[in-house]
Parts: structure tokens; C-alpha cells; sequence
């Protein structure tokens, strides 16, 4: 096991406040930690977390002037250090071994990479291309012509539907849909009339998509996942949406068709994109913000209608204090009559 002293300068850190001699077995909340863990200190609202800490080691800010019961190490970001140190004591499964299990149904036009792996039970279509080191885990379902890249990981159930496309180093989590059909019906005489989804979703490298997130196949030419952009769960992305590189979608966000997502954009989690608009570089929208408009390159907004962050904080001050300017207007016309 580390010593604080050997974690602190793997982290750049700097000890204060104790001994660097202590043995550390792990990570832990500030809130839960006790002897032996070590825990970071980033937001003044924990402060009294800290001061009641039994972790034996605490990550703090590097202006960090207070005191702790733990040992202190100095860092530029302590979350950031904490997750470095994190990575110490995690210890990954074995991956699956190389090759197609026997239950898999793999048809034989498929081209699987020999270092690749198929589990229990996974099916991969005709015409489907698995790359060097991707693994599909129990139940996975690669569709027909679909093509996976290097070093991508599909957890159980997750599922690529037929002719689309994933870079390298992809990971979807379990029940994630890759290529479900857009929805699109053409309404005529009260009847609605499946409108044919001929399109693909290409999903950029690096990539992550969480567990039970749903993105639509384009209705012609493409869906895309930018590089980089990591998805929470629970998302629905449709059909012919860009999402540009390095963003964050949080739970629950829904985004309508045929709407463009800058790069390194966020949207936090339950917001709301109609259908067109567009969402400019490094936007960030709130949560539960509904974004009926285009959002400038840059602008922090929250709110339905979406507003500055600011102006919506100001406009919920005054909504909290209209019972009681009621009452003083009403006072007022009391007095004047």
C-alpha cells in the first residue's frame, strides 16, 4: 500500500499538517472516510465535513490556509488529484479472453479481429466488422454492415444497429442503442405512416455512452456523436442530431431532430432541445432548461424560456418575493381608499 508521502507525489502535492509515513488503502467521501483512506477537500460547503474528517489524509486547494485533523496535501485541483489516485486502488476486471465464445452467433461474412472478443450469447450480423481489442460482452447485438473500431468495449445488451459506425476506443454500457430508427411518421387522413429511416449514426473516438441511452439512426445521411463527448444515461438523442467533440450530456436530456451541438458544449441534466436550433461552442445549458431557440457560442443559460444565468437567478428572487409585495400593494390601496 502507499505512504501519503508517495501518493502526494504522484499528484504533485505538497504535505502539511502531519506525517507523509502513513499507509493509505483507499479512497473514500470526506463525510465517511476513517483511518487508513484519504479523501479531498474542494467546495467551502464540506468545510465542516472537514473538520470532523477521520480520513488520514486530505486532498486540499492549494491556498489552502485552514487546518484538518487529517494530514493535508497541497494541490492545484484536489478532484482532480483524487481521481488520479483513485485509479491507485481500482482494480479492473480480467478482460475476456480473445475470441468468439461458443453460445455467440456470429455469421460468417462478419470479419472479427483475432484478438477480439465475443461473449455468451452475443449475435453479430452479416457483414459486420469487429476491430483489434473491441470486445462485445453477453448479449450484445452488432447489426448487419455495422463497423466497430479498435479498443471498444460494449457491455452487456448494448446494441449497434445495422450499417453504423463506431470509432476506436468507444465504450457503451449496458442496453445502449446505437441506430433505433428515427421517429418520423407522415400524418395523412388521421393515419400516421412510418417514414423510412435510411440513415446511419456515426460515433466518433473516445466516446462513452451511458446505460440505456437511445440514438436515432439519421432519416437520410447521418446522426453523429462528436470525439470525445461523453454521455450519461438515460438519454435520447434523434434523428440527424450533431453533437460536436469533447461535450457532456447529462441524464435525461432529450434532443429533437435535426438539431447541431457545438464543441465542448453542456447540457446538464432533464434539459430540453427542440428540433433545428443550434447550440454554439462551449455553450452551457442548465438544468431542466427547455431550449426552444439557438444558443450563442459561449452562453450560460437555464430556464424555459432559456435566459442568462444571472437574469433567470434574479427573475426567481422576484417571483419568491411577489406574495409579499401583494400584500404591501394591497395595504397600500387600503390606505388610499
Amino acid at each position: 500500500m502507499p505512504t501519503v508521502s508517495e501518493l502526494a507525489a504522484l499528484v504533485g502535492g505538497e504535505v502539511f499538517s502531519g506525517s507523509g509515513d502513513a499507509v493509505i488503502e483507499g479512497p473514500a467521501a470526506l463525510e465517511s472516510a476513517g483511518p487508513g483512506e484519504i479523501s479531498f477537500f474542494a467546495n467551502p460547503r464540506y468545510a465542516a465535513d472537514l473538520r470532523t474528517t477521520r480520513a488520514t489524509a486530505v486532498l486540499v486547494p492549494r491556498n489552502f490556509a485552514g487546518e484538518t485533523p487529517a494530514v493535508g496535501i497541497r494541490v492545484d485541483d484536489p478532484s482532480a488529484a483524487f481521481t488520479r489516485i483513485t485509479r491507485e486502488f481500482v482494480r479492473e476486471p480480467e478482460p475476456p479472453p480473445a475470441g468468439v465464445h461458443p453460445s455467440a452467433v456470429v455469421h460468417p461474412s462478419a470479419q472479427i479481429a483475432p484478438d477480439a472478443s465475443i461473449g455468451e450469447q452475443a449475435v453479430v450480423m452479416p457483414g459486420a466488422v469487429i476491430g483489434p481489442r473491441s470486445v462485445v460482452m453477453a448479449g450484445g447485438y452488432v447489426g448487419a454492415g455495422a463497423r466497430i473500431g479498435a479498443a471498444c468495449l460494449l457491455h452487456p445488451h448494448a446494441v449497434v444497429g445495422h450499417g453504423c459506425l463506431l470509432g476506436d476506443r468507444v465504450v457503451l454500457h449496458s442496453g445502449a442503442v446505437v441506430g433505433s430508427d428515427g421517429f418520423g411518421y407522415d400524418t395523412q387522413n388521421g393515419r400516421h405512416t412510418k417514414i423510412a429511416q435510411s440513415g446511419i449514426v456515426v460515433v466518433e473516438d473516445d466516446v462513452e455512452i451511458g446505460a440505456n441511452t437511445t440514438i436515432d439512426r439519421a432519416r437520410f445521411g447521418r446522426t453523429v456523436i462528436g470525439e470525445g463527448t461523453k454521455i450519461d444515461n438515460l438519454v435520447m438523442i434523434a434523428h440527424n442530431v450533431v453533437i460536436g467533440k469533447h461535450c457532456i450530456v447529462c441524464a435525461q436530456v432529450g434532443i429533437a431532430g435535426s438539431a447541431r451541438i457545438g464543441n465542448h458544449v453542456i447540457l446538464a441534466g432533464q434539459a430540453g432541445l427542440v428540433g433545428h436550433i443550434r447550440i454554439g461552442d462551449g455553450a452551457i445549458v442548465g438544468a431542466q432548461t427547455g431550449v426552444s431557440n439557438d444558443i450563442e457560442p459561449g452562453a450560460r443559460v437555464v430556464g424555459s424560456p432559456p435566459r442568462p444565468i444571472g437574469e433567470w437567478k434574479r427573475s426567481i428572487v422576484r417571483v419568491d418575493r411577489l406574495a409579499e409585495l401583494y400584500d404591501r400593494v394591497k395595504k397600500l390601496e387600503q390606505r388610499a381608499n
